[in-house]
């Protein structure tokens, strides 16, 4: 039997989360083209077609959705012997949680075209904090407060960057006319925030905002819906759920959704976008690293980091109480 290669598994893996082979080319630094091919190679090692095609992108089939979970363990086998093995040359390990925080490795290896990084991506059910806090990376993208494992000692901390937030409404909401508008607007209406059941650093963000502006949050797989699950079917995430989520807010004339402005989320003809002012939530992205026989090659992705923090942004957002000791410049 020909051995499985783990660029093809993190392939397939990548484009059942996002749904879609472009986005999951994105997140991985490569052309779409090179997805696709490295996919068929996988189908062709194990005699089984993986994806569906549908109108919004990208279905994993029934063999897939078997495959899925195993295809899962054996890029955080890889991933474990990799960190447990420590070689000197080896490349330096970053976890990203998001296609923002891969753009900011990207940036940083477009102008260190000799630096050697291999990205872990996250999901909501298994985070890049929790890739770090796991000894599977040495840095990570993340918050660096709240969810339900607090940092513990020896994890050092740079801001990378602030995400503002728009809203996003349905064209017959209420809200749906204003050129802007404030979080005082916004309290009169719920808000959905997909995924934010999950116990979280992002959740409990959603949970710090409820109580400084009383906006009522929903959450769940439907709006106050069953909390979502590692197992939700691959076509609930991606662009199929981007698409899924939209018509749920375009359908709605109370519902609405905090959106980060770096998210990609696709054209729907029936959805407003809403700039929120006086001030903008934002939300707060650290690199985060163990303190603990560093990789020798972290020194300059943070002090990178550093230089590139978009702090002089802040004075007109806000940002939870317990992130602005380390956020406010």
């Amino acid at each position: 039997m020909a051995e499985l290669d783990l660029a093809a598994v993190r392939a397939f893996v990548t484009a059942a989360d996002e749904g879609q082979f472009g986005y999951a080319a994105d997140l991985l630094g490569i052309s779409q083209q090179a997805v696709s091919k490295r996919i068929a190679k996988l189908e062709g090692q194990l005699g089984v077609r993986l994806f569906d095609r549908a109108p919004s992108g990208s279905v994993v089939s029934a063999a897939g959705a078997k495959v899925l979970p195993y295809a899962r363990s054996l890029l955080a086998v890889a991933g474990e012997t990799l960190a447990a093995a420590r070689p000197a040359g080896r490349a330096l390990r970053v976890a990203v949680q998001d296609p923002r925080q891969a753009d900011s490795v990207r940036y940083y290896l477009d102008r260190r075209p000799d630096a050697d990084i291999e990205l872990v991506i996250g999901t909501a059910f298994r985070s890049s904090r929790d890739a770090l806090l796991n000894g599977r990376v040495d840095a990570a993208f993340a918050r660096p407060h709240g969810g339900p494992r607090p940092l513990p000692a020896g994890i050092g901390i740079a801001p990378a960057f602030v995400d503002p937030f728009h809203l996003l409404v349905g064209k017959d909401h209420p809200l749906a006319g204003r050129p802007s508008i404030t979080l005082a607007d916004i309290v009169p209406y719920p808000s959905w925030a997909p995924g934010a059941s999950i116990p979280s650093e992002w959740a409990d963000f959603y949970r710090e905002l409820t109580a400084w502006t009383a906006i009522t949050i929903l959450t769940g797989r439907t709006p106050g819906g069953a909390p979502e699950r590692e197992d939700d079917r691959p076509a609930a995430r991606g662009l199929a759920g981007k698409i899924a989520v939209l018509d749920r807010i375009a359908a709605s004339d109370t519902l609405s959704m905090f959106c980060a402005d770096s998210v990609n989320f696709p054209w729907h003809p029936h959805i407003r976008r809403l700039p929120v002012l006086n001030p903008t939530p934002a939300y707060p992205h650290a690199l985060l690293w163990s303190t603990t026989d560093p990789h020798p090659a972290l020194p300059d992705l943070i002090d990178h980091v550093r230089e590139n923090y978009n702090g002089d942004i802040l004075a007109d957002c806000w940002i939870p109480e317990p992130d602005r000791a380390i956020f406010l410049p």
